[in-house]
Parts: C-alpha cells; structure tokens; sequence
C-alpha cells in the first residue's frame, strides 16, 4: 500500500526553530491570532510566529527571512485598526511582547530608553515613584513600538503632542539585518537626515523597531476632569473651536454624541445625559486648573452646555478615561454580534464643525449604526461603523459613507488618517492625498527594502 509523501520541510521555519526553539510557533491558534487586529479586516496568518528576546535577535530572524525573500510582519499587542499585522502575503511575525524591559530612565533630562514590547501602561508604573510620565495615550495598552511605528496619538495630544514629538531616538533592525540608531538624547540637532522621523509612522515597512527613546514628562500638581453635555452637537464641537484659538491649555477634550453616550452609559451604567458630551482634563498649577476651568466654563455657557460633572479624584478620573477608552467596546455592545469598522479623519480645527456636522447628516441619511468620538482638541474625530461584514448592501453604505468623509476632510484640507495610519484600509486615500509624493515615498521603500520583505501591502503598494 502507497504511503503519503512527506511534506517538504520549510527552511525559514527550520532556521527559525534552531534559533529559537520552543519561541518559535506554527500553532494555528497562535498564527491566526497573529494575523489579524481589532478591526473588521480579515485574518490573514503568518506562516509562523517568532517570539523575540532582544534587538540581536530581531536581527538575526530578519537576516534569515531576507536570504530567503520572506516577508517580515513585526507585531505588538495587535491593537491597531487598519490591518497592520495582516501577513497578506505569508510569512514570519515577529512578536515583541517579551521584548520589553525599561533600559533606563534619565530624571533629570526628562528622557527614557526602552524596548519596544514595552506597553505605555507598563512604563507608566514603572515611573510612578520618578514623579514622571509618559503623557501618549491611544487608548489600548498598546507597546511603544507599536505606537511609534504608527506615529499613535490619543486623549492627551491636544497638550503633549503625538508620538512624533515625543521620540527622540530609535533603534531598528533594517531589511537585511543591520542594526541602526537614529537620534539621540539631545533635544535638538542638524546633523544629517532626520531617520528618526522617517521610520515613526513606517508601520514596520522600512525596518523593525526594537528600542525607543522618548521625552517623558513632570506629573502635573494638579488635575482635574469634568463632563459637559450640550443641547447640539454644533454648540459641543465650537466650544472645543473657542477653547483652542483662545489658547486654553487643556490636557484633553473628547467629543461623543449622543449615540456613543447611550453605548458608554449602558456599557459603563453611568447616567450621563443621552447628549452630545465633552470629556475635559486639565493640567497644571493648583491655580492654573482654576483659571482654565472658569475660562472654558464660560465658553461651554454661551454654547448652552451643562454645568461641569466633575472626577477629581484619582479613582474617579482613571474610571471615566477608561469609559472613553472603552467607547468602541460601547459601541459594539449595542448591536451583539456585529463588527466594528473604526475610521478617522483629521481637519484644521477652524473646519471641525463643518466637517463633523456634514459626517452626521451622511450617518443619518445612510442608516448606519456609527457613533462619533474624538479627539477634537486637535480636530481628529472617529466614526465607529457597527457593521455586518457578510452583508455586502451593508458595506457599500458603508464604504461610500467613509469615502465622503475623508474626500470631504482632504478639501478641507485635512487628512485621511489622523492616527489609526494607512495599514491596508486605506491605500486607496494615500494618493489623493499626497499625489506625487507617493512616488516619493515609494522610492524610499525600494532603497531600504528592495525585496520588499517588510511589511509587504501596507501604506503603498510596490
């Protein structure tokens, strides 16, 4: 009787198991965990899954990928929404969840280096006696890596910037293995092409980043959190207008319309009026806080907002952050079984109530459960499809809606991502945005990866 012939064996998976032994997976569970984020996009799994323990390591993996032509997807805690970590074409990931020790933190220089399995909830404990932190926050407790290579942002950008202001050196693994630093602990410097910048937002397509240094922070003396509600979604979002152009310096201020407030309430069993909200936070000075809080006051009063609902403390702060962290589990949890098709734009704050109220009236004509949050202190808004993906009627509503969006913010002269990034979702905006720069860009990926093993169909197709 015939026997089955014996598969060939793979020879990437065979390098990578005498390198890593027992860390390196071809579990299905673990592959398929590995090839897909939080968002609608489907799974595509990577031929196997290395854990990685260090930056030489990362190196080595990439060197024996590249003598071969195999795709490299680095992965974090797998958090993103544009389908980053999809290995579209196979493939290894790279996971650097146990890549992940603070190297050292400099009290005095307001700097930190870690390693890019590092989540910011982690730093941030490990800072808590340094009187310091870490201010990004995108809402998951997404690594450090993850964040700069999709140059996150979050709640608190509005004050302290995004990830691009707040890194101020890499160390990354290149398309053939070679180890590079890019910048350094200096505040500033002109000394040759900023390669720091050029790899924060790369969405691991250029190299794999495996150490941070980053700005931290004082812990401000005084904070304070407060919810407003608002009779109209224009008197919520030209109150945020106001409080920027006069330069209040808030910490955060998030939007949520009625629709997401119904989900948060009943997710979080609060009982905040079914309105469209702000959420604010404010830094600084005992007496800082004050003047900052009586100045936006009068703002929200003269567009009809509530009086302040206020978290001071720190158990009541942590408690309504995390219900506004929370929003997109909100948000599902009002149609069961339904996926989310998280989405975003941003536009110069003077057109964020144009923009935004233009969005409401497509959600209400189209007929589409897509809530609305954002970090509007830097005119970044959100919408939330709860989608049913297996309903193709359903999807081109949806798909057409997203698209007057984000044509709409591009003649406004904003942009088709604020900060979920390009990943696969949304190729296809790059162009019309950037136009020839694309070629640019495309360039770039070429010189650096001319195999094009990194992170292959994302951002731009080559």
């Amino acid at each position: 009787m015939a026997t089955a012939e014996a598969q060939p064996k793979d020879p990437v998976v065979e390098a990578l198991r005498a390198l890593l032994g027992d860390r390196l997976s071809t579990a299905a569970a673990i592959r398929d965990r590995h090839g897909h984020d939080e968002s609608y996009h489907p799974s595509h799994p990577p031929d196997a899954v290395a854990f990685a323990h260090s930056t030489e390591e990362v190196a080595e993996i990439v060197k024996i990928c590249a003598a071969h032509g195999r795709p490299v997807i680095p992965f974090g805690t797998g958090t993103s929404l544009e389908g980053h970590v999809a290995a579209l074409t196979g493939g290894i990931s790279i996971d650097m969840t146990q890549v992940n020790a603070v190297l050292e933190v400099n009290p005095e220089d307001l700097d930190c280096r870690v390693q890019a399995g590092v989540t910011r909830k982690q730093l941030n404990t490990y800072l808590r006696d340094t009187g310091l932190f870490f201010p990004i926050d995108p809402g998951a407790d997404a690594s450090l890596g993850g964040m700069t290579a999709t140059r996150a942002s979050g709640t608190n950008a509005v004050r302290y910037g995004t990830m691009r202001e707040n890194v101020l050196g890499l160390t990354v693994v290149m398309a053939d293995g070679r180890i590079i630093k890019t910048g350094g602990r200096a505040r500033k410097s002109a000394a040759g092409y900023d390669l720091t910048r050029l790899f924060v937002g790369s969405e691991g397509t250029l190299g794999v980043i495996t150490e941070i240094q980053l700005r931290l922070y004082g812990i401000p003396e005084a904070i304070s959190a407060a919810v407003c509600s608002f009779e109209t979604l224009e008197g919520a979002v030209n109150t945020v207008i106001e409080t920027i152009q006069i330069g209040v310096p808030v910490a955060r201020i998030e939007l949520l319309d009625e629709v997401q407030m119904d989900a948060v309430n009943r997710y979080n069993k609060f009982d905040y009026p079914v309105l469209p909200t702000l959420f604010f936070e404010f830094h600084g000075t005992t007496r800082g806080v004050a003047e900052q809080v009586e100045q936006v006051g009068e703002i929200a009063k003269d567009w009809s907002g509530s009086e302040f609902r206020w978290a001071t403390q720190l158990e009541e702060r942590t408690k309504l952050w995390q219900a506004r962290h929370d929003a997109y589990y909100a948000a599902l949890a009002l149609r069961p079984g339904a996926k989310g098709w998280a989405t975003d734009v941003c536009v110069p704050i003077s057109r964020l109530a144009e923009c935004i109220l233009a969005t409401k009236d497509d959600i209400k004509a189209s007929k589409l459960l897509a809530p609305i949050v954002g970090h509007v202190g830097d005119g970044n808004f959100h919408l939330a499809f709860i989608i049913d993906p297996d309903d193709p009627e359903e999807m081109k509503r949806a798909d057409a809606l997203n698209d007057r969006m984000v044509m709409r913010a591009l003649a406004m002269g904003g942009t088709c991502t604020g900060e979920h990034g390009i990943g696969t979702g949304k190729m296809k905006f790059l162009q019309a945005e950037h136009g020839d720069a694309v070629g640019v860009m495309r360039q770039i990926k070429v010189a650096l990866d001319p195999d094009n093993i990194m992170n292959p169909g994302k951002i731009l197709r080559v």
